[in-house]
């Protein structure tokens, strides 16, 4: 057992805090909110990181200043990767249309296990894919088929559009290689290299010829010889843009050339030279000649880019690798001397394929068991944990696309569900990331994962689920070593005190809890032993046992008589007390009436059965006496304690004792008048004298209020 410990100094409003971490063990970390639990997760990330996040936690009181309070973190040598769990990773997981979460691939089967019987499938493809490797020619004669292709789009109906760029620059002839008489003085232009440009800069210039007689570009005369007319007739003839797509097109078919036969070639010439409109005879062969190209285009794609995923259907797998290889005896217009040269290579290497389908299909079917065997496991372990928390979701992971995505299903629902964050709540969304945190946890196999508040939103059945799913169950993170920091003492209670030895079933997997508390920036830990988690009856009895304030004893004794719901006698007794009154009354019938002496009588008997010298009049001189109640205030050694002695201080008339009318006021109230009433109604929980729950600030405002120091 390895016990690791953090020191970290001036993060935020934390100035020290000391905390320790066993390794390979569940370390929950309990104490009230505000403390600063979650800065100290972000800064034993941010030291496991080694960047400059650290310095973000400077706290204010610190910047700007010159001194040496800069953020630390010491302890935490060879932890380099840290998976947190907190909002931010709840929010991280975009709920996709088509998928409860993205990656489902990634998380659930994308294993070591499963990447190794990859590489072993692949590795009986290397042969066809060694043909691609480091080969410019294939790449280029992809490029260039895809050009030709790209080039001339086809509708539905087998036709040409005629918004692609093959038909502007062919449909309507070759004005380039064709010149109109009239036009024969342009020629150098038009068959430059840069003819679209020209086009554009001389179309540019016929807005001016209105202005005068004379060249927009030159100034000479243009009066004559309908000059002017010739200017415009090249605006009207040629077209940059189809001018670009022709040149673009005949450069391609120049690249292509050798992969086309000669027919082919002589009649693309044709038509890239005509000086007529596209006939339909040319038409159908370019529509022929782009399946052609097309046809091998595909085949050498999909070699390109063979792998197992693309073969589904293993009662099939021979004839789709024989359907991989190219018969260019039916590809006419591109079987030359050149593709067959890019080709044939191709096809031994998927001749070599064939002779060993037997051991590939081997490998397919038994990769293909694995991975419904990880499907099975991970929807079960996933839908178990659903159905223990009470939730009518289920998962369903399927194979989509080549990859593979997790499904959401409702019970009352026939069909997935398509937009999974329209229908989860954010506590079912929280639920589904703290399992797929577990699955990243255990994948990843990181030095430390912290839950930061991980469970609070949660009741306890679905706690309950959680715990057992994360922490317990076989498939869970049980041996990683973790930090739950919470606000929330029933994880403390479930599986400290609860389950205890049951969570147990190696020396170094028992869980180990402790109580975090602050006191002026100063966050400290004390270790929770299964003996310190106590009903609160019992706390009660103990406590007033070991306290030596007559006072004190008191309260716990009342609030002992109220947790067991006897509000007899003896409540009303011990009430009246604290409350100040000569006279003790309770309430009967729905009024109040005067307690008789036999009553009291009655009442002093069974509160001196566990408080031998109580005595209602001397305490009630205590009570009265201000002066007397702020010096137990100060010597009390435990908040809660404070806190009930500042409400008996407060009841007293001629106190003085007035909450500031300030921002904290409402706050200090909600904790004099409701918190600890709430608090104290656990079945089970820490003893306040030994674990100090309230806040600090509290405290501090409740003495000022009384004049205490």
């Amino acid at each position: 057992m390895t016990e690791r410990k953090i020191t970290i100094e001036h993060c935020n409003a934390v100035d020290r805090a000391e905390i320790s971490i066993t390794e390979n063990r569940l370390n929950i970390k309990y104490g009230p909110n505000g403390i600063g639990k979650s800065t100290i997760a972000k800064a034993i990330v941010s030291a496991s990181k080694g960047n400059d996040d650290l310095a973000n936690l400077l706290p204010f009181k610190h910047r700007g200043s010159v001194g040496d309070e800069k953020p630390t973190v010491t302890g935490v040598d060879g932890i380099s990767e840290v998976l947190v769990f907190d909002e931010n990773y709840v929010s991280q997981f975009t709920f996709q249309r088509d998928e409860v979460v993205k990656n489902s691939f990634d998380i659930f089967i994308n294993t070591e296990d499963f990447q190794s019987d990859q590489a072993g499938i692949e590795e009986l493809f290397s042969g066809i894919k060694s043909s691609f490797k480091d080969s410019a020619e294939i790449d280029q004669a992809i490029t260039n088929l895809r050009g030709l292709r790209d080039a001339f789009s086809v509708t539905q109906g087998g036709k040409l559009t005629k918004s692609s760029k093959g038909f502007k620059a062919v449909g309507s002839g070759n004005p380039v290689e064709n010149i109109p008489p009239a036009l024969a003085g342009f020629k150098d232009f038009i068959q430059s290299e840069n003819t679209p440009k020209w086009i554009t800069w001389q179309a540019s210039g016929n807005a001016f010829l209105d202005l005068s007689d004379n060249c927009p570009y030159c100034a000479s005369s243009l009066k004559d010889d309908g000059k002017k007319e010739i200017a415009t007739e090249v605006s009207r003839k040629y077209n940059s843009k189809s001018v670009e797509h022709l040149n673009a097109l005949q450069e391609i078919i120049g690249r292509l050339g050798k992969y086309l036969s000669s027919d082919a070639k002589e009649k693309l010439d044709d038509i890239t030279k005509s000086k007529t409109d596209l006939s339909p005879e040319q038409a159908t062969f370019l529509v022929n000649l782009r399946s052609t190209v097309g046809t091998l285009l595909l085949k050498l794609e999909n070699l390109r880019s063979i792998s197992f995923q693309k073969l589904k259907d293993i009662s099939t797998l021979d004839d789709e690798i024989k359907n991989l290889k190219i018969d260019m005896t039916l590809l006419e217009g591109v079987d030359t001397e050149e593709t067959r040269g890019v080709v044939d290579p191709i096809n031994t290497q998927i001749d070599e394929l064939c002779e060993k389908i037997g051991q590939l299909i081997g490998k397919v079917n038994i990769h293909k068991q694995k991975i419904a065997k990880a499907i099975e496991k991970n929807q079960t372990h996933i839908n178990g944990f659903l159905a223990a928390a009470g939730y009518k979701y289920s998962v369903q992971i399927l194979s989509e696309d080549e990859t593979y995505k997790m499904k959401l299903v409702h019970d009352d629902f026939e069909g997935h569900l398509d937009a999974a964050s329209d229908h989860l709540s954010y506590g079912e969304r929280n639920a589904f990331a703290l399992v797929l945190f577990m699955h990243e946890v255990r994948r990843k196999k990181p030095d430390l994962a912290i839950f930061d508040d991980p469970v609070s939103s949660f009741d306890k059945t679905k706690k309950f689920a959680i715990f057992q799913q994360l922490f317990r169950g076989k498939d869970g993170i049980r041996d990683t070593t973790s930090l739950m920091l919470t606000h929330d003492l029933e994880p403390a209670i479930d599986i400290i005190k609860v389950a205890g030895e049951k969570w147990k079933t190696a020396e170094n997997e028992l869980p180990i809890a402790s109580y975090l508390s602050s006191s002026a920036g100063v966050v400290t830990e004390q270790v929770i032993t299964p003996d310190d988690i106590k009903t609160f009856s019992e706390i009660c009895r103990e406590n007033v046992a070991q306290s030596d304030s007559k006072i004190i004893k008191c309260i716990y004794l009342r609030r002992h008589f109220e947790i067991l719901g006897q509000k007899g006698l003896e409540y009303n007794l011990l009430s009246c007390l604290l409350h100040g009154r000569q006279s003790p009354d309770m309430m009967d019938d729905g009024e109040i009436r005067q307690l008789t002496d036999a009553e009291i009588t009655e009442a002093t008997k069974g509160i001196r059965d566990l408080y031998p010298d109580f005595c209602y009049t001397e305490i009630l001189g205590i009570v009265l006496d201000v002066d007397q109640l702020k010096r137990l205030f100060s010597e009390a050694i435990a908040g809660y304690e404070k806190l009930q002695i500042f409400r008996i201080i407060s009841e007293r008339g001629n106190s003085g004792v007035e909450l500031a009318d300030d921002g904290q006021k409402n706050i200090l109230k909600k904790f004099v008048d409701e918190a600890f009433h709430v608090e104290n109604e656990y079945v089970v929980q820490l003893n306040p004298r030994e674990f100090d729950s309230v806040p600090r600030y509290v405290i501090d405002g409740l003495s000022a209020s009384i004049g205490v120091i």
